[in-house]
């Protein structure tokens, strides 16, 4: 046993790190350290109050892309979770909601009316559609992807920039599908967004200098599964899986930039933004040239 070897920090016992808290001397890590009077306190120190006079929320411990620590940090991914599970029991009483909500690039005619479509200016199919799942094996298959990946994902993130690089992902996700697909091709499904999680945890594995074998095993399984038909039969948007990864990846290389503190919302944000103008641009030519 190596008895020079420093001590785990309290809550990442696999950093090494020589700094203790003043008050209760829990050895604790950068990502925790929160500046006193004296030295450096851990969180729960901070929340305990530590007599400077600052607001809580100024000592707030904070995620390694500089989110607030919740108390529960897979809430997001349990909303998510809901909303998706609550969307497909609603479909399965309103049938005909899945006409309304599913992406459909272009004009289609059916029993109950035709369908604009994107190209016809419902562009809420682009987002709807990454909640709608029509079959039992896709939604439970894909809850299961979204608890596994997302949840370490948004602990990691915070709430409000994991729920971003979930939303974009879904849009670009979308966007890729309008842009590259058969504008009569029905797709539903969360599957983009969860690629687009997928790829911004490796940028994640990157960043805390991970082992990043298994992640890529991962990702290349994931693209097999994505390009291989299941029973000869292609039944999974290559376009929703190839889209969502990309957007979540450079999403994440925002969220995950190594910058000072004062200019990281500026660049996590903007990064944001111009994912979503790109994804728009996108957008807007596919809708000129179908229409």
């Amino acid at each position: 046993m190596d008895t020079d070897r420093l001590p785990g920090c309290y809550r990442h016992p696999d950093r090494d790190t020589g700094i203790s808290c003043t008050r209760c001397e829990r050895p604790i890590c950068p990502d925790c350290m929160i500046s006193a009077a004296v030295g450096f306190q851990c969180p729960e120190c901070v929340r305990e109050g530590s007599g400077t006079g600052r607001r809580p929320a100024a000592h707030a411990p904070r995620t390694i892309a500089g989110g607030v620590v919740a108390e529960d940090p897979q809430l997001v991914t349990k909303i998510l979770i809901g909303i998706n599970v609550a969307v497909f029991f609603l479909c399965l009483l309103a049938p005909a909601l899945v006409v309304q909500l599913q992406l459909v690039g272009g004009y289609l005619e059916y029993l109950g009316g035709p369908v604009r479509g994107v190209a016809g200016g419902e562009y809420h199919r682009l987002l709807t559609s990454v909640f709608l799942h029509t079959e039992w094996w896709h939604i439970i298959s894909n809850m299961i992807a979204l608890w596994v990946i997302g949840g370490p994902l948004e602990a990691a993130l915070g709430r409000t920039r994991y729920l971003a690089v979930y939303l974009l992902s879904g849009l670009g996700a979308s966007a890729f599908v309008y842009l590259l697909a058969d504008p009569g091709v029905r797709t539903v499904g969360a599957s983009g967004a969860i690629f687009g999680l997928l790829g911004a945890t490796v940028v994640l594995a990157r960043r805390l200098r991970y082992e990043m074998r298994p992640v890529i095993i991962m990702v290349v399984l994931m693209l097999v599964l994505t390009f291989v038909p299941l029973g000869g039969v292609m039944r999974v948007s290559w376009q929703a899986h190839v889209g969502g990864l990309i957007t979540g990846a450079l999403v994440g290389l925002g969220m995950l930039a190594p910058t000072g503190a004062r200019s990281r919302a500026f660049v996590q944000w903007g990064t944001c933004a111009v994912v979503f103008l790109l994804a728009a641009a996108l957008i807007v030519l596919r809708t000129a040239e179908l229409t």
